[in-house]
C-alpha cells in the first residue's frame, strides 16, 4: 500500500487488530515504473495477499489469494475532468489497464461503499460478486467532547485543496457566509498548495493522521464538498468527534451524512446552499449539538473500527479455508 493516503491508515488498522496481518508501505513514486513493485516484494512470505486494484496485479503471486479492496474509483470520464492532463491520460490507459488486471486475478473484490462497488460493474463491466465493507473509525481516538467555547465559529475543511475535493468551491462560499465564521483549511501533504485569498480562510497547515483527532476538536462544523468520494473517511471522522456535516449529495457520502439529522447534503458545486446551511448551524448551538450526537451514535452503530476488522478478518479466514 503506497505511503500518504486515507486508505494507507486503514490498512495500518487492519495490521493492529489482526494477528498475521503486515502492512508493506511503500514509496508512490515505485508506481513510475509498476514492474519494480514486483521485483521489490516478490519475495515477501504471505498466505494471502491484500491490496488496492491499482497496482494489485503486480503483486500476485502463485497459488496465493489475492484479494483487493478499492477505497476510490477515479476511471469513469465524470472523475478525470477534475484532474490535470497528465492525471486524465494515465486514468485513461494505463491506470485501467492495471485496474483490470487485477480483477481477473482477484479471488475476492471488496469496496468501502455501496457507490463504489456500483460504479465498478457499470464502468468495467464486473460482473463477479462485490463486498462492501465500509471503513471503521476508532471511537476512542476521535472521541465526542462538547464544545463550549467562545470566539468565532469555526467551519473546518480537512483534505487536500484539490477540485476533486471542492477547493474551488471555498472562497465563493467563504463570500456568503455572516459575520462570526471562519474556514480552516488543512494545506495537505503536497508541495504546491493553493491559497485563498479570502480574510475569513486560514491555512492551517499540514497534520499527520495521529494529530488529526484534536483539529476536529477545536472544530464547530465541517465543510465537505468533495465531488467524488470512495467513502469519505475524513467525513466519518468528524462525525465521530461530534461534529456536524454540510456535504456534497453524490457518490459515498448519502450513505454516512443523513440529511438533516446529522448534517446536511447540498447540491454539487452550489455554493449558496453550503453557505445558507452553514450560516443555519453557526446560528444554532442545540442544533450543532443535536446533529453532532447524532453522528456520533451513527459512527457508534454503523462505522466503527471492530466491525470493520471483524468483517475483513472473517473474509480472510474464509478465503483461507477455502484455498487449503
Amino acid at each position: 500500500m503506497a505511503y500518504g493516503s486515507g486508505a494507507f491508515h486503514v490498512h495500518r488498522m487492519l495490521e493492529e487488530n489482526i494477528s498475521g496481518y503486515r502492512l508493506c508501505g511503500y514509496n508512490p513514486y515505485l508506481t513510475l515504473f509498476p514492474p519494480l513493485l514486483n521485483h521489490i516484494y516478490k519475495k515477501i512470505s504471505a498466505d494471502l495477499i491484500h491490496t488496492n486494484p491499482d497496482y494489485g496485479f503486480f503483486f500476485n503471486r502463485k497459488d496465493k489469494p489475492l484479494v483487493i479492496t478499492f477505497h476510490s474509483f477515479v476511471l469513469d470520464k465524470k472523475t478525470r475532468q477534475y484532474g490535470t492532463f497528465l492525471q486524465r491520460l494515465h486514468y485513461s490507459t494505463d491506470l485501467r489497464y492495471f485496474t483490470r488486471k487485477s480483477l481477473m486475478a482477484a479471488v475476492q473484490v471488496t469496496c468501502v461503499s455501496k457507490f463504489t462497488a456500483n460504479i465498478i460493474q457499470r464502468e468495467l463491466g464486473y460482473t463477479k460478486p462485490i463486498k462492501v465493507i465500509y471503513n471503521g473509525i476508532d471511537t476512542e481516538k476521535f472521541g465526542f467532547t462538547e464544545r463550549k467555547r467562545k470566539g468565532p465559529i469555526k467551519v473546518l475543511f480537512s483534505g487536500h485543496p484539490t477540485k476533486r475535493k471542492g477547493a474551488d468551491l471555498l472562497p465563493l462560499i467563504a463570500d456568503k457566509l455572516n459575520k462570526g465564521i471562519i474556514i480552516l483549511y488543512t494545506s495537505g501533504i503536497r508541495k504546491k498548495q493553493k491559497k485563498f485569498n479570502s480574510l475569513i480562510m486560514q491555512d492551517i497547515g499540514s497534520f499527520t493522521h495521529e494529530a488529526m483527532p484534536r483539529v476536529y476538536q477545536e472544530a464547530d462544523i465541517l465543510i465537505f464538498p468533495s465531488v467524488r468520494e470512495g467513502f469519505g473517511l475524513a467525513a466519518a471522522e468528524a462525525m465521530a468527534s461530534g461534529l456536524p456535516v454540510v456535504a456534497t449529495n453524490c457518490s459515498s457520502l448519502p450513505e454516512l451524512v443523513v440529511d438533516g439529522k446529522g448534517g446536511y447534503l447540498c447540491e454539487l458545486g452550489n455554493a449558496d446552499a453550503f453557505a445558507r446551511r452553514i450560516n443555519e448551524l453557526a446560528d444554532s448551538p442545540e442544533l450543532r449539538k443535536e446533529m453532532g450526537q447524532f453522528n456520533r451514535e451513527r459512527i457508534e452503530n454503523e462505522f466503527t473500527l471492530e466491525k470493520m476488522v471483524k468483517n475483513y478478518r472473517s473474509l480472510f479466514e474464509e478465503i483461507l479455508s477455502t484455498a487449503q
